[in-house]
């Protein structure tokens, strides 16, 4: 699964390099088709998402533990399926309003025709999201894990595909004329938009290939009778709470992050920011001021977020989501079931194993936050990568609750518990919003998304501490000694890693005469030394310190290389 996940984000790179090529990273095109891309994933995650995965894990483990298996995952997935369409198909009629709701009140009408166009194309992305999420949830009840994560690859692959032959018919946006609206007629409208939807639905599709294989088939057949719903609406209604919450904070932390350099511009030249700003200087990642002023104020803002979430999020995304999907289907069927020693374990295994990786990640994205982000991000300026280096160290430090944050929060869904998820999610949510307030009142806004990062990471350990009180009670105990050793071991040997890993960069920064302008080859080499001198000091050390979830993390990884030798 973790292999799946590698390649499709590799290919994801390559697909945003493209995309980039094509449209540009700022411009009228390129908002437009920001918004309506958006569309659909923030759809999904307000209506589909959280609500699937409630829900329909729970009753598929209980459908296939029932002496009418058939029937019951043939009445699950075509509801799910059914409405979901009739959702997609409402909220495509709509797009014009979802464009507006979204878009900023500055854009001309050419610019919101154009985006409600694309989201014509994009919108119906969120039926083919649901879709790969029904199939997925099927085959990991199964036991077949790996066609869900690899799915997303070919979503890529199509992407690159479509994005390449937009290139080649209508130019990339070098040649200067990508912004010239008038240029957008139906059909450079349709290949641009309609291959990210396609994309989609291919990683939907594909996956009826590994069910018809393995000897599943799907009839439709309507009804509700006999299938769980009950509980399980019970679950979607407080879960949908859960997530709309947890947008809210998203909201708020998004617009704290894009107000920081328009008030860094005030703060430094005063009554003079008015007319740089007019001058559209202000941008969410650097703030350059023309003109009479003749210094560069470089600020992280919202942009500047997102690059660093986007690397935090990639060990999260690798191993974290791979062992938690592993693991949720069994504890499914065992809440089920009534065992709750097996959950419990089930948990415990899981939080030992992915705080063995999260808490090295911790470590190396602290040491390494630059080279890191010049090497995922090659164009991205000297002073601009520091300011996503700064906003990374903050956020590092929540990787580690994030991961059991993750684990617990699929195990109150597997008790179909999604009250206590949405209590929980209540001081979370007030901590990210309140810290970050307080952040923009009290820090320079040099540091204000240092304040969100860090706020972010504050909110991951109180809501991790509170799930951990809540499951000590509804799984009468934790297995915390276990655990809270392991971690200490861990921290112990990553805290060693980290300083050979920082005496690793010295030295180059010695060689080089700084860190700070590193090129992309320098970048790479700077992460890969360190790298595997901060692995090398830390499994050593875990070996020392008899740390065996190493043993259980590694295994599949030893055990590919050990048949690949053998071939």
């Amino acid at each position: 699964m973790a292999s799946g996940t590698f390649v499709s984000r590799a290919l994801g790179l390559v697909r945003n390099v493209l995309l980039v090529a094509a449209i540009g990273t700022t411009g009228l095109v390129a908002d437009a088709f920001d918004i309506a891309n958006k569309i659909p994933n923030v759809l999904f995650a307000i209506l589909a998402g959280g609500v699937l995965n409630a829900v329909l894990v729970p009753q598929i483990v209980r459908a296939y533990r029932a002496r009418n298996t058939q029937e019951r995952l043939d009445k699950l997935l075509t509801l799910s399926g059914v409405t979901l369409l009739a959702i997609s198909a409402l909220l495509t009629a709509g797009a014009s309003i979802l464009v507006a709701i979204m878009s900023g009140p500055g854009w001309t009408s050419p610019q919101t025709a154009l985006a409600v166009a694309f989201a014509f194309w994009c919108t119906p992305q969120l039926f083919f999201y649901g879709l790969y999420t029904l199939l997925g949830q099927v085959l990991n009840a199964r036991g077949q894990f790996g066609p869900f994560m690899w799915a997303p690859a070919l979503n890529n692959v199509v992407s690159i595909i479509g994005f390449g032959a937009f290139i080649a018919v209508y130019g990339p946006y070098a040649i200067g004329s990508t912004d010239d609206l008038a240029q957008w007629d139906a059909a450079k409208i349709a290949l641009l938009a309609g291959t990210a939807t396609l994309g989609v639905a291919s990683q939907a599709l594909i996956l009826v290939v590994p069910l018809w294989r393995s000897g599943f088939r799907w009839h439709a057949r309507l009804g509700v009778h006999g299938i769980g719903l009950r509980s399980a609406g019970q679950v979607a209604l407080w879960t949908f709470a859960a997530v709309i919450l947890e947008q809210v904070g998203v909201l708020f932390t998004t617009r704290f992050a894009s107000e920081a350099p328009r008030a860094a511009l005030a703060a430094t030249f005063g009554a003079g920011a008015g007319d740089a700003a007019g001058q559209g200087v202000a941008t969410g990642l650097v703030t350059a001021v023309p003109g009479a002023f003749t210094d560069t104020l470089t600020v992280a803002g919202n942009a500047a977020y997102t690059q660093a979430l986007m690397i935090y999020l990639l060990p999260h995304s690798l191993v974290t989501v791979s062992i938690a999907t592993a693991l949720f289907t069994g504890m499914s069927a065992a809440a089920h079931a009534g065992d709750v020693a097996r959950v419990r374990y089930d948990l415990s295994r899981g939080v030992r194993t992915v705080g063995v990786f999260t808490v090295l990640a911790t470590a190396v994205l602290v040491v390494l936050a630059l080279p890191i982000t010049k090497l995922l991000v090659p164009t991205v300026t000297a002073a601009s990568g520091q300011a996503v280096a700064q906003v990374l160290v903050a956020m590092a430090f929540g990787l580690v609750p994030l991961g059991g944050m993750v684990l617990m929060k699929w195990v109150y869904y597997a008790f179909e518990d999604g009250r206590t998820v949405f209590w929980i999610q209540v001081p979370g949510t007030v901590v990210l919003v309140g810290v970050s307030w307080l952040a923009t009142r009290t820090l320079d806004p040099h540091w204000w998304v240092v304040g969100v990062a860090a706020a972010m990471s504050l909110s991951n350990i109180v809501a991790v501490a509170l799930r951990t009180a809540g499951l000590r009670r509804t799984l009468r105990g934790l297995d915390g000694p276990r655990i809270v050793r392991m971690h200490v071991k861990a921290i112990l040997a990553a805290l060693a890693s980290a300083g050979a890993g920082w005496g690793v960069l010295q030295v180059f920064a010695q060689v080089l005469g700084s860190i700070y302008g590193l090129s992309w080859w320098e970048a790479a080499v700077v992460v890969a030394v360190a790298g595997i001198v901060m692995v090398t000091v830390y499994v050593v050390l875990l070996r020392l310190l008899r740390v065996r979830e190493l043993d259980e993390l590694a295994a599949p990884i030893v055990g590919r290389a050990r048949r690949l030798l053998r071939r």
